[in-house]
Protein backbone atom coordinates (compact mmCIF):
# COMPACT_ATOMS: atom_id res chain seq x y z
CA UNK A 1 0.00 0.00 0.00
CA UNK A 2 1.20 3.84 -0.85
CA UNK A 3 0.41 6.54 0.60
CA UNK A 4 0.69 9.85 -1.46
CA UNK A 5 0.86 13.16 0.13
CA UNK A 6 0.71 16.48 -2.17
CA UNK A 7 0.82 19.60 -1.18
CA UNK A 8 1.16 22.18 -4.03
CA UNK A 9 1.47 25.70 -3.31
CA UNK A 10 -1.19 27.32 -6.02
CA UNK A 11 -2.80 30.75 -5.33
CA UNK A 12 -6.30 30.26 -3.78
CA UNK A 13 -9.24 31.46 -5.82
CA UNK A 14 -12.91 32.27 -5.25
CA UNK A 15 -15.10 29.54 -5.81
CA UNK A 16 -18.22 30.59 -8.84
CA UNK A 17 -22.34 29.84 -7.95
CA UNK A 18 -23.36 27.03 -9.92
CA UNK A 19 -26.00 29.24 -10.92
CA UNK A 20 -23.87 32.02 -11.96
CA UNK A 21 -23.82 30.33 -15.56
CA UNK A 22 -25.76 28.55 -17.59
CA UNK A 23 -23.75 28.67 -21.10
CA UNK A 24 -19.96 28.34 -21.87
CA UNK A 25 -19.50 31.87 -25.04
CA UNK A 26 -19.87 29.41 -27.38
CA UNK A 27 -22.44 27.30 -26.41
CA UNK A 28 -24.69 25.27 -23.77
CA UNK A 29 -22.87 23.50 -20.96
CA UNK A 30 -22.54 20.01 -21.91
CA UNK A 31 -23.03 18.98 -18.42
CA UNK A 32 -25.25 19.11 -15.58
CA UNK A 33 -23.48 19.46 -12.04
CA UNK A 34 -24.96 18.16 -9.51
CA UNK A 35 -23.42 18.76 -6.08
CA UNK A 36 -23.18 15.57 -3.39
CA UNK A 37 -21.12 17.29 -0.98
CA UNK A 38 -18.88 20.54 -0.18
CA UNK A 39 -17.03 20.83 -3.20
CA UNK A 40 -17.74 17.82 -4.59
CA UNK A 41 -19.86 17.73 -7.90
CA UNK A 42 -21.37 14.69 -9.99
CA UNK A 43 -20.78 16.00 -14.11
CA UNK A 44 -23.81 14.08 -15.37
CA UNK A 45 -23.65 14.96 -19.84
CA UNK A 46 -26.46 17.07 -20.48
CA UNK A 47 -27.19 15.11 -23.93
CA UNK A 48 -26.78 18.52 -25.76
CA UNK A 49 -23.47 19.35 -28.39
CA UNK A 50 -21.65 17.09 -26.92
CA UNK A 51 -21.37 13.17 -26.39
CA UNK A 52 -19.82 12.39 -23.21
CA UNK A 53 -19.99 8.29 -22.73
CA UNK A 54 -20.21 8.49 -19.26
CA UNK A 55 -20.55 10.47 -15.93
CA UNK A 56 -17.35 12.74 -14.06
CA UNK A 57 -16.89 13.85 -11.09
CA UNK A 58 -15.38 16.96 -10.11
CA UNK A 59 -13.50 17.63 -6.42
CA UNK A 60 -12.86 21.64 -5.99
CA UNK A 61 -10.31 21.76 -3.72
CA UNK A 62 -8.63 24.77 -2.09
CA UNK A 63 -6.04 25.09 -4.43
CA UNK A 64 -7.15 23.08 -7.51
CA UNK A 65 -9.62 20.48 -8.85
CA UNK A 66 -9.37 16.71 -9.32
CA UNK A 67 -11.72 15.12 -12.16
CA UNK A 68 -12.72 11.74 -11.90
CA UNK A 69 -12.84 10.17 -14.98
CA UNK A 70 -12.14 12.11 -18.90
CA UNK A 71 -15.17 11.17 -21.10
CA UNK A 72 -15.26 9.08 -24.25
CA UNK A 73 -13.13 11.82 -26.80
CA UNK A 74 -10.87 14.53 -26.47
CA UNK A 75 -13.56 16.58 -27.33
CA UNK A 76 -15.66 15.97 -24.46
CA UNK A 77 -12.91 16.30 -22.33
CA UNK A 78 -12.17 19.95 -23.20
CA UNK A 79 -16.46 20.90 -22.84
CA UNK A 80 -15.48 19.23 -19.47
CA UNK A 81 -12.91 20.99 -18.26
CA UNK A 82 -14.69 24.66 -20.03
CA UNK A 83 -17.71 23.87 -17.78
CA UNK A 84 -15.97 23.41 -14.81
CA UNK A 85 -15.01 27.13 -15.54
CA UNK A 86 -18.36 27.76 -14.68
CA UNK A 87 -18.24 26.35 -10.78
CA UNK A 88 -14.57 27.66 -10.05
CA UNK A 89 -11.49 29.52 -12.24
CA UNK A 90 -9.39 27.09 -9.98
CA UNK A 91 -7.09 24.66 -12.41
CA UNK A 92 -7.49 21.16 -12.66
CA UNK A 93 -4.35 19.71 -11.62
CA UNK A 94 -5.54 15.90 -10.90
CA UNK A 95 -7.10 13.45 -12.91
CA UNK A 96 -8.08 10.03 -12.06
CA UNK A 97 -9.02 7.66 -14.26
CA UNK A 98 -11.21 4.95 -12.55
CA UNK A 99 -10.21 2.05 -15.18
CA UNK A 100 -9.47 1.88 -19.02
CA UNK A 101 -12.04 2.17 -21.13
CA UNK A 102 -12.61 3.87 -24.06
CA UNK A 103 -15.74 5.97 -22.86
CA UNK A 104 -13.86 7.16 -18.82
CA UNK A 105 -10.28 7.53 -20.80
CA UNK A 106 -9.93 8.27 -24.36
CA UNK A 107 -10.31 12.23 -23.24
CA UNK A 108 -7.16 11.76 -21.27
CA UNK A 109 -5.07 13.66 -23.84
CA UNK A 110 -7.11 16.61 -23.56
CA UNK A 111 -5.94 17.84 -20.20
CA UNK A 112 -2.44 18.59 -21.26
CA UNK A 113 1.09 18.38 -19.34
CA UNK A 114 0.02 20.30 -16.56
CA UNK A 115 -2.25 17.44 -15.34
CA UNK A 116 -1.28 14.21 -13.70
CA UNK A 117 -3.43 11.42 -14.69
CA UNK A 118 -3.59 8.55 -12.20
CA UNK A 119 -4.79 4.60 -12.18
CA UNK A 120 -4.21 1.80 -11.41
CA UNK A 121 -1.30 -0.15 -12.41
CA UNK A 122 -3.41 -2.59 -14.97
CA UNK A 123 -5.27 0.90 -16.39
CA UNK A 124 -1.61 2.15 -17.39
CA UNK A 125 -0.68 -1.51 -19.20
CA UNK A 126 -3.82 -1.37 -20.73
CA UNK A 127 -3.50 2.32 -22.24
CA UNK A 128 -0.24 1.58 -23.43
CA UNK A 129 -1.72 -1.47 -25.75
CA UNK A 130 -3.08 -1.15 -28.94
CA UNK A 131 -7.00 -0.62 -27.22
CA UNK A 132 -8.20 1.29 -30.08
CA UNK A 133 -7.99 -2.09 -31.81
CA UNK A 134 -9.61 -4.75 -29.22
CA UNK A 135 -12.88 -6.22 -28.85
CA UNK A 136 -14.05 -3.74 -26.55
CA UNK A 137 -13.74 -0.84 -28.42
CA UNK A 138 -14.48 -1.73 -31.51
CA UNK A 139 -17.57 -3.62 -30.63
CA UNK A 140 -19.07 -0.02 -29.57
CA UNK A 141 -17.35 2.33 -32.44
CA UNK A 142 -17.68 -0.32 -35.43
CA UNK A 143 -21.50 0.10 -35.91
CA UNK A 144 -22.16 3.47 -35.53
CA UNK A 145 -21.75 5.22 -38.92
CA UNK A 146 -24.84 2.25 -39.49
CA UNK A 147 -26.38 3.92 -36.67
CA UNK A 148 -26.01 7.50 -37.61
CA UNK A 149 -27.28 6.70 -41.75
CA UNK A 150 -30.24 5.27 -39.73
CA UNK A 151 -30.63 8.06 -37.82
CA UNK A 152 -30.15 10.65 -40.69
CA UNK A 153 -33.20 8.75 -42.46
CA UNK A 154 -35.50 8.78 -39.59
CA UNK A 155 -34.96 12.33 -39.71
CA UNK A 156 -34.95 12.65 -42.82
CA UNK A 157 -38.47 10.93 -43.42
CA UNK A 158 -40.57 13.07 -40.17
CA UNK A 159 -42.74 15.48 -41.39
CA UNK A 160 -43.69 16.76 -37.41
CA UNK A 161 -41.24 19.61 -36.90
CA UNK A 162 -41.58 19.49 -33.22
CA UNK A 163 -40.20 15.78 -33.64
CA UNK A 164 -37.63 16.60 -36.76
CA UNK A 165 -35.64 18.92 -34.53
CA UNK A 166 -34.49 17.00 -31.83
CA UNK A 167 -33.85 13.94 -34.29
CA UNK A 168 -31.65 16.56 -35.97
CA UNK A 169 -30.23 17.65 -32.89
CA UNK A 170 -29.30 13.77 -32.27
CA UNK A 171 -27.75 13.75 -36.16
CA UNK A 172 -25.26 16.98 -35.29
CA UNK A 173 -24.67 15.11 -31.72
CA UNK A 174 -23.83 11.49 -33.73
CA UNK A 175 -21.62 13.13 -36.72
CA UNK A 176 -19.70 15.27 -34.45
CA UNK A 177 -18.92 12.07 -32.26
CA UNK A 178 -17.79 10.26 -34.96
CA UNK A 179 -15.77 12.94 -36.49
CA UNK A 180 -13.99 13.46 -33.15
CA UNK A 181 -12.87 9.56 -32.47
CA UNK A 182 -10.37 10.63 -35.22
CA UNK A 183 -8.40 12.41 -32.66
CA UNK A 184 -7.96 10.23 -29.85
CA UNK A 185 -4.46 8.93 -28.70
CA UNK A 186 -4.43 6.91 -25.77
CA UNK A 187 -2.73 7.91 -22.96
CA UNK A 188 -1.95 6.16 -19.98
CA UNK A 189 -1.64 7.53 -16.01
CA UNK A 190 1.37 9.47 -15.83
CA UNK A 191 1.25 7.89 -12.01
CA UNK A 192 0.06 4.33 -11.18
CA UNK A 193 -0.75 2.60 -7.76
CA UNK A 194 -1.50 -1.02 -6.48
CA UNK A 195 -4.09 -1.13 -4.16
CA UNK A 196 -4.55 2.34 -2.25
CA UNK A 197 -3.35 6.11 -2.92
CA UNK A 198 -4.19 8.92 -1.13
CA UNK A 199 -4.38 12.32 -2.25
CA UNK A 200 -4.33 14.98 0.26
CA UNK A 201 -5.54 18.21 -1.04
CA UNK A 202 -5.81 21.49 1.19
CA UNK A 203 -8.20 19.64 3.98
CA UNK A 204 -9.79 17.29 1.79
CA UNK A 205 -8.57 13.14 1.24
CA UNK A 206 -8.90 11.64 -1.36
CA UNK A 207 -8.09 7.95 -1.29
CA UNK A 208 -8.42 5.81 -4.10
CA UNK A 209 -8.80 1.96 -3.79
CA UNK A 210 -8.54 -1.21 -5.72
CA UNK A 211 -10.72 -3.81 -3.88
CA UNK A 212 -10.53 -6.22 -6.65
CA UNK A 213 -11.65 -7.21 -10.11
CA UNK A 214 -14.86 -6.61 -11.29
CA UNK A 215 -15.99 -4.45 -14.32
CA UNK A 216 -12.11 -4.77 -15.56
CA UNK A 217 -9.15 -5.96 -14.08
CA UNK A 218 -8.11 -2.50 -12.73
CA UNK A 219 -10.89 -0.70 -11.40
CA UNK A 220 -10.74 2.21 -8.87
CA UNK A 221 -13.46 3.69 -6.33
CA UNK A 222 -12.80 7.19 -5.31
CA UNK A 223 -13.87 7.23 -2.03
CA UNK A 224 -14.02 10.96 0.56
CA UNK A 225 -14.20 9.50 3.65
CA UNK A 226 -15.32 12.94 5.17
CA UNK A 227 -17.84 13.75 2.71
CA UNK A 228 -18.71 10.14 2.88
CA UNK A 229 -19.45 9.68 -1.14
CA UNK A 230 -17.84 7.03 -3.55
CA UNK A 231 -17.07 7.31 -7.44
CA UNK A 232 -17.26 3.75 -8.64
CA UNK A 233 -16.59 4.11 -12.23
CA UNK A 234 -18.60 0.99 -13.76
CA UNK A 235 -17.70 -0.85 -10.62
CA UNK A 236 -21.47 0.14 -10.26
CA UNK A 237 -24.07 1.89 -12.61
CA UNK A 238 -27.21 3.57 -11.41
CA UNK A 239 -28.96 2.70 -14.63
CA UNK A 240 -28.95 -1.21 -15.57
CA UNK A 241 -29.23 -0.50 -19.19
CA UNK A 242 -25.63 0.73 -19.22
CA UNK A 243 -24.12 -2.21 -17.58
CA UNK A 244 -21.36 -3.83 -19.99
CA UNK A 245 -19.79 -7.30 -18.83
CA UNK A 246 -17.34 -7.58 -22.16
CA UNK A 247 -14.32 -7.41 -19.75
CA UNK A 248 -15.71 -7.96 -16.36
CA UNK A 249 -14.74 -10.47 -14.17
CA UNK A 250 -18.12 -11.75 -13.48
CA UNK A 251 -17.36 -14.01 -10.74
CA UNK A 252 -14.98 -11.95 -8.54
CA UNK A 253 -17.43 -8.93 -9.24
CA UNK A 254 -19.99 -9.46 -6.09
CA UNK A 255 -17.12 -10.06 -3.58
CA UNK A 256 -15.24 -6.92 -5.28
CA UNK A 257 -19.06 -5.03 -4.63
CA UNK A 258 -19.05 -6.61 -0.92
CA UNK A 259 -15.59 -4.63 -0.49
CA UNK A 260 -17.34 -1.41 -1.85
CA UNK A 261 -20.10 -1.81 1.10
CA UNK A 262 -17.54 -1.61 3.76
CA UNK A 263 -16.82 1.78 3.16
CA UNK A 264 -18.78 4.35 5.09
CA UNK A 265 -20.80 5.90 1.99
CA UNK A 266 -24.49 7.61 1.62
CA UNK A 267 -23.68 8.54 -1.74
CA UNK A 268 -22.35 6.98 -5.31
CA UNK A 269 -21.42 8.90 -8.29
CA UNK A 270 -21.77 5.98 -10.77
CA UNK A 271 -20.03 5.79 -13.92
CA UNK A 272 -23.38 5.75 -15.70
CA UNK A 273 -26.86 6.80 -14.48
CA UNK A 274 -27.94 8.81 -12.07
CA UNK A 275 -27.01 9.57 -8.46
CA UNK A 276 -28.34 7.29 -5.64
CA UNK A 277 -28.07 6.76 -1.94
CA UNK A 278 -29.72 3.38 -1.53
CA UNK A 279 -27.01 0.42 -1.01
CA UNK A 280 -29.79 -1.60 -1.68
CA UNK A 281 -29.20 -1.49 -5.64
CA UNK A 282 -25.96 -3.08 -5.27
CA UNK A 283 -27.06 -5.97 -3.75
CA UNK A 284 -29.35 -6.31 -6.09
CA UNK A 285 -25.98 -6.20 -8.94
CA UNK A 286 -24.26 -9.21 -6.67
CA UNK A 287 -27.38 -11.29 -7.03
CA UNK A 288 -28.02 -10.69 -10.56
CA UNK A 289 -24.32 -11.63 -11.46
CA UNK A 290 -24.09 -14.61 -9.35
CA UNK A 291 -26.78 -16.37 -10.75
CA UNK A 292 -25.08 -15.37 -14.42
CA UNK A 293 -22.00 -16.84 -13.44
CA UNK A 294 -23.83 -20.07 -12.35
CA UNK A 295 -25.85 -20.61 -15.16
CA UNK A 296 -23.11 -19.56 -17.86
CA UNK A 297 -21.16 -22.17 -16.16
CA UNK A 298 -22.93 -24.69 -16.02
CA UNK A 299 -24.24 -24.02 -19.47
CA UNK A 300 -20.03 -23.97 -20.58
CA UNK A 301 -19.91 -27.02 -18.82
CA UNK A 302 -22.63 -29.19 -20.82
CA UNK A 303 -20.27 -28.17 -24.31
CA UNK A 304 -23.17 -25.26 -24.93
CA UNK A 305 -21.28 -22.28 -27.56
CA UNK A 306 -20.88 -18.86 -25.83
CA UNK A 307 -23.31 -17.66 -28.73
CA UNK A 308 -26.36 -20.34 -27.63
CA UNK A 309 -25.59 -19.45 -24.45
CA UNK A 310 -26.36 -15.43 -24.95
CA UNK A 311 -29.31 -16.68 -26.22
CA UNK A 312 -31.11 -19.01 -23.39
CA UNK A 313 -29.64 -17.91 -20.28
CA UNK A 314 -32.51 -16.92 -17.90
CA UNK A 315 -32.38 -14.08 -15.50
CA UNK A 316 -35.91 -12.82 -15.17
CA UNK A 317 -36.39 -13.86 -12.18
CA UNK A 318 -34.23 -10.10 -11.47
CA UNK A 319 -37.04 -8.31 -13.65
CA UNK A 320 -38.58 -6.80 -10.61
CA UNK A 321 -35.36 -4.87 -9.52
CA UNK A 322 -33.99 -4.69 -13.35
CA UNK A 323 -37.39 -3.42 -15.44
CA UNK A 324 -35.01 -3.75 -18.84
CA UNK A 325 -34.52 -7.44 -18.74
CA UNK A 326 -37.39 -8.43 -20.96
CA UNK A 327 -36.80 -12.07 -21.61
CA UNK A 328 -34.11 -14.51 -21.43
CA UNK A 329 -30.73 -13.61 -22.55
CA UNK A 330 -27.89 -11.76 -22.33
CA UNK A 331 -25.69 -9.36 -24.46
CA UNK A 332 -22.97 -12.00 -26.37
CA UNK A 333 -20.08 -10.18 -25.18
CA UNK A 334 -20.35 -10.94 -21.92
CA UNK A 335 -21.03 -14.56 -22.24
CA UNK A 336 -17.76 -14.40 -24.72
CA UNK A 337 -15.82 -12.81 -21.71
CA UNK A 338 -17.17 -15.41 -19.10
CA UNK A 339 -16.28 -17.83 -21.32
CA UNK A 340 -12.38 -16.19 -21.66
CA UNK A 341 -12.78 -16.29 -18.23
CA UNK A 342 -13.46 -20.13 -17.57
CA UNK A 343 -11.15 -21.09 -19.82
CA UNK A 344 -8.07 -18.66 -18.96
CA UNK A 345 -7.95 -15.81 -21.43
CA UNK A 346 -8.17 -12.85 -18.86
CA UNK A 347 -6.87 -10.01 -21.10
CA UNK A 348 -9.60 -8.61 -23.31
CA UNK A 349 -8.68 -9.64 -27.16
Amino acid sequence: MRRLLVLVAIPMAGVLSLAATQTTASRPLAHRFEQVADGVYAAIGSGTAVNTGSNSMVIVNRDDVVVVDAHVTPAAARALIDDIRTLTPKPVRWLIDTHYHWDHAHGNQAFGPDVQIIGQDFVRQMLLTDVLHQRTYKSFTDPLPGQLAALKRQAAAEQDPEKKRPLESRVATQQAYIDALAEIRPTPPTLSYQTKMTLIRGDREIDLLFLGRGHTAGDTVVYLPKERVVATGDLVVGDFRFMYMGDGFVNEWPETVDKVLQLDFTTVVPGHGPVFHDKTAMRHYQAYWRDLWKQASELHGRGVTAADAARIVDLTMHQADFPSIQGPGVDVRAMLRMYDVMEGRELPQ
